[in-house]
C-alpha cells in the first residue's frame, strides 16, 4: 500500500478512496488514473454507474446496440456529457491513447458504434465524465490520506463487477477496512 507517492507517475494505478475522505463524491470509489504527471492527473471512476446503460445512450445516438444492458459510469465531475472508453488492447480508434500494455482509453465516437455493431474491444468500461486534479494537487490529497493507491491489475479492471470492485481492490492489497486507521503512517 502506498499512501504518498509525490514524486511518483501513479499512471496505470488504482486510486482507492480512503474511508476518511470528506468528498462525498468519491466516497467508495475506486479511480483508473489514466494520467499522472507534474502537471496533473486524470482518471475515471469504476464503480459509479449512472441510471441510464450503455443500450440507451447508443440509442439515443442512433447507433445500433440498443439492447446491450451494459452500465455507463460517472467517470468524475468533469465534463459529464464526454464519454471516456477504457478498453483492452486491439484496434485503434480515432482517439486512442494507450495507457499500459493492457489498458488503452479512446474518446471518439467510432468506439461506441464498433461497440454497438459487436466489433468493439473484447474488455470495455464505458464512463461519462472524468476525475482530474491540478498541479500538485493529488499529490496533496494523497498526504492527507484521502486515497490508497496500487498499480492496477487488468483482469481487476474488466472482470470484476462494478459493485465488487472497492472491496476485491482492497482484498487484493491485504487491507482490512476494520483495521485501517485514519492517521497512516509514513516511512
Amino acid at each position: 500500500m502506498t499512501a504518498n507517492r509525490s514524486a511518483d507517475n501513479l499512471r496505470d494505478h488504482f486510486l482507492i478512496a480512503s474511508p476518511y475522505l470528506a468528498d462525498p463524491r468519491f466516497h467508495g470509489s475506486v479511480i483508473y488514473l489514466c494520467e499522472h504527471s507534474s502537471e496533473g492527473a486524470l482518471g475515471l471512476v469504476l464503480n459509479r454507474p449512472l441510471d441510464i446503460g450503455l443500450g440507451e445512450i447508443l440509442e439515443q445516438l442512433g447507433m445500433d446496440g440498443k439492447e446491450l444492458d451494459l452500465p455507463v459510469f460517472l467517470g468524475g465531475p468533469g465534463q459529464p456529457e464526454r464519454d471516456f472508453v477504457l478498453h483492452g488492447p486491439g484496434s485503434h480508434w480515432q482517439s486512442t491513447s494507450v495507457i499500459s500494455e493492457g489498458v488503452a482509453l479512446t474518446t471518439s465516437r467510432d468506439i461506441l458504434e464498433d461497440i454497438g455493431r459487436g466489433q468493439g474491444p473484447q474488455d470495455f468500461r464505458v464512463a461519462l465524465g472524468y476525475s482530474g486534479w491540478g498541479e500538485g494537487q493529488l499529490e496533496e490529497e494523497l498526504a492527507s490520506n484521502s486515497w490508497l493507491t496500487c498499480p492496477a491489475k487488468t483482469d481487476l479492471l474488466f472482470a470484476t463487477s462494478w459493485q465488487d470492485l472497492y472491496q476485491t481492490v482492497l482484498t487484493d492489497m491485504g487491507i482490512d477496512l476494520n483495521q485501517l486507521s485514519e492517521s497512516i503512517g509514513h516511512a
